[in-house]
């Protein structure tokens, strides 16, 4: 009996403190290892040529199981980001009127924007053009504001409301849109390069010559909230 074990270990990570951040989220530790055995008989092998084939064949379906096993594990992982605590700076909500001085599409920020549950309602000044980079924007408010040009990399939003807010030439990469509402929202002429919409509403939302990638343009089609007419602008089938 031939056997196979591979050990696959995850180590949390915490956030540093130094003068540039990089935003990342930890994953939680498991102090459990998984185990992957692949095991074969060697009973039946009569002949030197089936004994390699066999080798061969096990060596490949333990390698496709090892596979299946840290994908079935990742996403469990994901579900359980943990975000840190709210901010208790002053006048931390009016830190987005001057945004990211060194914001980039990678998300580097020189200190941290915590927007989260800020209201912005119907801002049509202080928002637009602004480098919003790697913010936190989970449950706040943006309706109506006007955020055309905005740089939005690698972004947290999700749970925010964007009813009818203004994203016009916009870079909005990796942002987090999931469970978000965006009603009534224009993307038009709006890079929208690995964004996630997963549960927002996107009812009556303005896609009309917005950029996006073919992976995303399918992960997006499936939002059953799009009107007909955004599915014809982003080219749905």
């Amino acid at each position: 009996m031939a056997s196979i074990s591979i050990p696959l270990a995850y180590k949390s990570h915490s956030l540093g403190r130094s003068p540039i951040y990089r935003p990342h989220f930890p994953a939680p530790q498991l102090h459990s290892p998984i185990q992957i055995k692949c095991s074969a008989s060697k009973e039946d092998l009569s002949t030197e040529e089936s004994s390699i084939q066999s080798k061969q064949l096990r060596n490949v379906a333990c390698g496709l199981f090892a596979v299946w096993a840290v994908s079935s594990v990742s996403p469990v992982i994901a579900a359980s980001q943990r975000l840190p605590p709210l901010s208790t700076e002053p006048n931390r909500c009016e830190r987005a009127f001057v945004g990211n001085t060194i914001g980039q599409a990678n998300g580097v920020y020189d200190k941290p924007l915590d927007l989260r549950f800020c209201d912005y309602t119907n801002e049509k000044t202080n928002l637009k053009g602004k480098s919003l980079a790697a913010a936190l924007m989970s449950d706040a408010k943006f309706d109506g504001a006007d955020m055309s040009e905005v740089i939005m990399s690698k972004a947290y939003a999700v749970g925010a409301s964007f009813k009818g807010t203004d994203f016009s030439n916009a870079v909005l990469d990796r942002v987090i849109f999931d469970k978000a509402n965006l009603q009534g929202a224009s993307f038009k002429n709006t890079v929208l390069s690995g964004s996630t919409f997963n549960d927002a509403q996107l009812e009556g939302v303005d896609f009309e010559d917005t950029i996006i990638g073919y992976i995303d343009l399918q992960k997006i089609c499936t939002n059953k909230t799009i009107s007909e007419e955004g599915r014809v602008n982003l080219g749905c089938r």
